[in-house]
């Protein structure tokens, strides 16, 4: 592997990628909003409530031993001065936004991964100047923002290699990985800590022998496939050895959101209501979308301690499936979860401590279109079509007159608001996502717990 002192020439390849992590993200966004929070431990949380956890930590806490997940009590034990903020979605999606605009000044973006991490693909004649290209993001994010907002970038063949180097020094790291530095540069990563290779796919592993890197590399793209079962371990061993391949387009086939429940949110009223708001807000999101879907799933988890470490654990589980016509208005869709709610309150036998609504089973038109040819319209379908115009009409309502001008049915807001704006990997809100005003950037949310 080679740093920021060499070249960073990607040799003998017509192509790269440039992988881009920012550093602790939440938290550097609250230190770049905030210079009074600059160079102290922070931890940002997602709900101001007794026995939450942290979802970031700056670097000054990861320095100091604070581990991106642990509770405010434990944080305190290693950090007393640590200080908290409750997290504010809404301000990350826009900073985010301005990032990529700024990273676009300098080079276009492929592929945006999650809120903080992106990768560009290098045509040859970037490639040969990747680390000068590298350099320069990093110079107009400091001058477009702030000092806090650092990120790593790794430069590699394919992106999996990329994001792998992005892990190798941070924070502020910039490292290139390349094929010829195989596999001795990675003889010492932990599998699990290769992209890709999830607590399933490394028991496989582990059943096969391969339990190191060295292993790993040693296996045939026939046999990686044979052990992830799907041509992705084909793809798995392409990009670990450095051949790029196209991956093809995907498209989404579920919407859905989950809610950690605080503790006077878990009594069966209560999480049918919070129930029914994360399914108007992914009911939303489907409609955003034009598509209808066909199917629900509503699950909840809860559970006691483990014995030895007393942490918390979910080892009570309960999900429903219903399966109906394909639908995308609210009024259908509430009387389908009323269904799986009362099987709730029946069978769960648990107190949740999270539930989850997913919309599924997506129709994008061409099973609808096909009805066309068949008989005239009948009462449901011009029933659907009322509940779907009802629903188009209060969706506008909220777009011109803001997100709370109407809704379907009285309710009360869970507390930690964002409901259904959550930012999760690999997904980042809408502005439509957000129901609650507007959250001014520099207005920091100061834990009171």
């Amino acid at each position: 592997m080679s740093f920021t002192d060499d070249s960073g020439r990607v040799a003998n390849a017509d192509r790269s990628t440039l992988f881009l992590d920012f550093d602790s993200f939440f938290a550097s966004a609250e230190q770049h909003f905030n210079a009074d929070l600059r160079g102290k431990p922070v931890g940002v949380v997602p709900l101001d409530v007794p026995g939450t956890g942290c979802i970031a930590v700056s670097r000054e806490a990861k320095a100091r031993g604070v581990p991106s997940s642990i509770s405010i009590v434990d944080a305190r034990a290693i950090v007393p001065e640590m200080i908290f903020v409750v997290a504010r979605p809404d301000v990350y999606v826009r900073l985010h936004h301005r990032i990529l605009a700024s990273i676009e000044t300098c080079l276009p973006i492929s592929s945006v991964r999650s809120i903080d991490e992106l990768s560009c693909q290098l045509v040859a004649s970037e490639s040969r100047e990747a680390v000068a290209l590298a350099k320069r993001i990093k110079a107009r994010l400091r001058e477009d923002f702030s000092e806090a907002l650092t990120c790593s970038i790794g430069l590699a063949q394919t992106e999996l290699l990329a994001k792998i180097a992005a892990e190798m020094q941070k924070p502020d790291g910039l490292v290139t990985l390349d094929r010829a530095q195989l596999p001795d540069a990675l003889e010492a990563i932990p599998l699990r800590d290769i992209p890709g290779v999830s607590a399933g796919i490394e028991r496989r592993l582990s059943g096969a022998n391969v339990t190191n890197f060295a292993k790993l590399w040693k296996l045939d793209a026939k046999h990686c496939r044979a052990l992830w079962g799907s041509i992705e371990g084909e793809r798995f061993w392409n990009a670990l050895h450095g051949y790029p391949y196209e991956r093809p387009e995907t498209k989404k086939r579920m919407f859905g959101h989950s809610r950690m429940l605080p503790l006077d949110w878990r009594t069966p009223d209560r999480v049918e209501d919070c129930a029914r708001q994360l399914l108007l807000s992914a009911a939303r999101r489907l409609r955003r979308a034009e598509v209808r879907a066909t199917k629900m799933t509503m699950s909840a988890r809860g559970g006691g301690y483990r014995s030895q470490t007393r942490r918390k654990s979910d080892d009570k589980r309960w999900s429903q499936e219903i399966v109906f016509h394909a639908v995308s208005d609210d009024r259908t869709l509430l009387r389908e979860l009323s269904c799986l709610t009362q099987r709730y309150r029946a069978c769960a036998g648990f107190v949740p401590r999270s539930i989850s609504i997913m919309l599924h089973g997506i129709d994008d038109g061409s099973v609808g279109q096909q009805d066309l040819f068949h008989n005239s319209t009948t009462e449901t379908e011009v029933r659907r079509e009322r509940s779907e115009r009802l629903s188009a009409t209060l969706d506008q309502l909220r777009t011109e007159h803001g997100p709370k001008a109407a809704t379907f049915g009285i309710h009360e807001s869970l507390p930690g608001g964002y409901l259904g704006a959550k930012i999760a990997f690999g997904r980042i809100p809408d502005e439509a996502d957000f129901s609650e005003m507007r959250t001014v950037d520099g207005e920091t949310h100061f834990c009171t717990v």
